[in-house]
């Protein structure tokens, strides 16, 4: 459990943070996120930064129960399986990247996410 509160502690804020950042500027982000997908090499670094960070959660918390912490669980293996994908994939990933990009609501839904997951894991990291 402690492993659980302290990624808790660690990707709460920063989801929360990315959340509220995506809402507040969504003009910026869409401008910052267009021009990533459209850059391969900035997507390849994306993947040498992710995969090895969502391996590092997973490989710490592995922890498939029907509680609070399987958020960490999967979003470790969201990132790992991002992370690969970008570097082994670059081109798939960009296509979905402009899937997503593409949606009128996509960069306000994606916010919103962000902000959900962060608010819950703030919340048990720090209050609970």
């Amino acid at each position: 459990m402690a492993t659980s509160i302290f990624l808790a502690k660690l990707i709460g804020p920063l989801a929360l943070a990315l959340g509220v950042g995506v809402l507040v500027n969504r003009a910026t982000m869409r401008a910052v996120l267009d021009e990533f997908i459209r850059n391969p090499a900035l997507i390849f670094i994306a993947g040498m930064i992710t995969f090895p960070a969502g391996l590092a959660i997973v490989l710490t918390h592995n922890v498939w129960v029907a509680s609070w912490p399987v958020l960490i669980t999967v979003i470790g293996w969201l990132i790992t399986i991002a992370g690969a994908l970008r570097l082994a994939a670059p081109h798939q990933a960009i296509k979905f990247g402009r899937r997503v990009f593409d949606q009128p609501n996509g960069v306000l839904f994606g916010g919103a996410i962000w902000i959900v997951i962060g608010a819950i894991l703030t919340f048990f990291g720090y209050v609970r």
